[in-house]
């Protein structure tokens, strides 16, 4: 992976107490938003939408089933510590 632009970034990182971590160029098994997002597709096929504002519609619908504990998982599911929001 390409270092250049980091420069004071992984300091300032460690400084707020984090760390950094690298990821594989394209890796769907560790990045917990693919899970999210194959969740999402499956609740707006179920939806069934047919127009663009239905669509638009039945986003917030779908996101408004997401639950805290689901997101968690997906997390724990690529491989990174759980954590609790502070």
């Amino acid at each position: 992976m390409q270092q250049r632009g980091l420069a004071g970034v992984r300091e300032a990182i460690e400084a707020a107490g984090a760390r950094l971590l690298y990821l594989p160029a394209y890796s769907p098994d560790l990045n917990p938003i693919e899970q999210a997002f194959a969740e999402l597709k499956a609740l707006l096929r179920t939806a069934a939408a047919r127009t663009v504002p239905d669509l638009w519609a039945a986003i917030p619908n779908a996101f408004a089933t997401f639950k805290p504990d689901e997101r968690r998982n997906h997390v724990a599911a690529a491989g990174y510590d759980a954590f609790e929001p502070t």
